[in-house]
């Protein structure tokens, strides 16, 4: 018996870094989508726990105890061999490494009829992974335990731009000068009135942008890019890089620009995709 999961990209449409805790732990705000682009991860019975990569993006995805989806099997107990179909770059602020780990528990919870893991367990793989258990647009607070399914869906064609560079979490964070900014208001848009919520959104933030900007001048190019193709009404950076992401109107409006941005930049990595 094998069961499969998808594993989608997470896309930070803001991220407000509000406060550096005394065991140095930083506190978040983050609006959070998930796209329906992702990894496949395929779990089956075994007496012990192997894992084997493929996709485009399987080149040096490790295979030891360091990834995340065997850091989940030995959470749970429960062996299996999985096979992870990669699609997504790693280390790309998109959430890679913790969506997979999230969807390894959710195959692994139905291929062994486990009970739910609960949150202290799964912050103990990474600060991204309880969001990742959602499939919706979802509020992320705190060090990542607050998570908030808020209804409705950021349904906006997008395209998602790497530009094939590694961005280290750690040194975004310690780059950043203020570490209590402000949070997102308590009350949010309206996801229907799309015009609306796009203006709400260029109202927020991703605080990690510009250190990440500092650290790879590129991401800076990236987004410029974004900005000036037709039709683009957003560009942000997502998580803390170097994964963009631009909104646009409609899909015919996106795909024209997709067209545009791939001929300018044929070494990125650049998909079009929208909410799952």
């Amino acid at each position: 018996m094998t069961v499969e999961a998808f594993a989608p990209a997470k896309i930070n449409l803001t991220l407000h870094v509000t406060c550096q805790r005394a065991d140095g732990c930083h506190l978040l705000d983050s609006l959070v989508m998930f796209a329906d682009i992702g990894d496949r991860i395929t779990v089956e019975k075994a007496e012990e726990t192997s894992l084997t990569v493929t996709g485009p993006m399987a080149a040096g995805v490790p295979t030891d105890a360091s990834n995340l989806v065997l850091r989940a099997v030995s959470l749970l107990g429960a062996p299996a061999h999985i096979t992870l179909d990669k699609h997504l770059p790693a280390a790309a602020g998109i959430g890679g490494g913790s969506s997979d780990a999230a969807a390894t528990i959710r195959a692994l919870t139905a291929l062994y009829d486990l009970p739910a893991t609960n949150m202290d367990d799964l912050l103990g793989l990474g600060a991204d992974v309880p969001v990742c258990m959602e499939d919706s647009l979802t509020r992320m607070q705190g060090i990542g335990e607050q998570v908030t399914p808020i209804g409705g869906q950021a349904d906006w064609p997008m395209i998602l731009i790497n530009p094939r560079v590694v961005v280290p979490t750690g040194p975004v964070f310690q780059a950043l000068s203020r570490k209590d900014n402000p949070a997102m208001p308590d009350a949010l848009p309206d996801w229907t009135d799309r015009k609306a919520a796009v203006s709400w959104l260029a109202s927020q933030r991703n605080d990690l942008e510009m250190p990440a900007i500092v650290a790879q001048p590129v991401i800076g190019t990236v987004l410029q890019a974004l900005r000036e193709s037709q039709g683009c009404t957003l560009s942000r950076m997502s998580g803390s890089g170097a994964t963009c992401f631009g909104l646009y109107a409609d899909t015919g409006v996106r795909d024209s620009a997709l067209k545009q941005l791939q001929r300018a930049f044929p070494n990125w990595w650049i998909v079009p995709t929208q909410a799952q």
